[in-house]
């Protein structure tokens, strides 16, 4: 069976129309916040992917009108703000929600339960991969890596970490943002729309009260490994089963201080190189061409 070009998305018809301007107000608007964006770069240039999701703050994706714009403010062809609009995955092409829920799907959160929990996010929203509710709040999509695996499966909302996520939470997390209740983060600063997430990464100021003291950072679980590279001991381990309730391990253990001069892993050990070992250079094992 052969796909017409209409399914496939091409169109072989007219030449698609200049893209429209921006109302008066909105343009003028946009214009001076762009030139303050570009007045930070020495290469107007280098201002391209600010001023991206500068429009998209605007409107919740990058419209064709936002790519001429990016244009003529960077003295660009449009071929090329739409390579760099295209290329990158945080820029929205289409009309999105107000919260983009991202289900981390890569290696350790798939195992821990994430492609269980996008499946079934899926089917209680009722939507695909990249698609968003009929009441525009909540876009899903599945995402490769937050950097976060030590609080597999991690859900992210408007790139805010949701960690240690089940089925059920991150259920009930997605209703309370379509029902308009509050939701808390695991860590960082409270939610924002999509389109405030957006002007944030533009470069301009966060003026929610409290939020830059909130800021993200590294969990306790991921600094640990950080602390003992510097010779800090190690603490008690603490251990977040599925029921919520955290287990510490039992204190009566001894805990072994390392000695200044034993390493704490064996990747910190200098290893036997052609260098450090004359008596066993290494060196090539066949002629070149062999």
């Amino acid at each position: 069976m052969t796909t017409s070009s209409s399914e496939q998305g091409v169109s072989l018809g007219m030449p698609q129309l200049p893209a429209p301007g921006y109302p008066d107000d909105v343009r003028t608007r946009l214009e001076r916040d762009a030139r303050e964006v570009i007045a930070r770069y020495p290469d107007s240039r280098s201002a391209l992917l600010p001023l991206l999701h500068l429009v998209q703050s605007e409107e919740g994706h990058v419209t064709r009108t936002g790519m001429q714009f990016c244009a003529d403010m960077l003295n660009l062809t449009t071929a090329e703000v739409t390579a760099v609009a295209t290329f990158y995955t945080m820029y929205r092409r289409r009309p999105s929600g107000d919260y983009q829920v991202g289900v981390c799907t890569n290696t350790l959160c798939a195992v821990m339960g994430g492609d269980a929990i996008f499946e079934a996010l899926q089917e209680h929203l009722g939507v695909g991969n990249g698609e968003t509710t009929d009441d525009g709040k909540v876009t899903l999509e599945h995402i490769e890596c937050n950097a976060a695996c030590d609080y597999a499966p991690v859900v992210m909302v408007n790139w805010e970490f949701f960690d240690n996520q089940t089925v059920e939470s991150a259920k009930r997390m997605v209703d309370d943002l379509r029902t308009g209740r509050e939701v808390t983060p695991t860590r960082g600063a409270r939610l924002c729309t999509f389109k405030e997430t957006a002007r944030i990464l533009a470069g301009f100021p966060d003026e929610r009260e409290g939020a830059v003291e909130a800021g993200g950072s590294a969990g306790p679980a991921s600094l640990v490994g950080l602390k003992l590279a510097k010779g800090e001991t190690a603490p008690a381990r603490v251990v977040h089963p599925r029921d919520g309730r955290p287990h510490e391990e039992p204190q009566d253990k001894a805990v072994h201080e390392p000695s200044p001069t034993e390493h704490l892993s064996s990747h910190d050990a200098p290893q036997d190189t052609s260098a450090s070992d004359p008596a066993h250079p290494a060196g090539p094992v066949a002629e070149e061409g062999e």
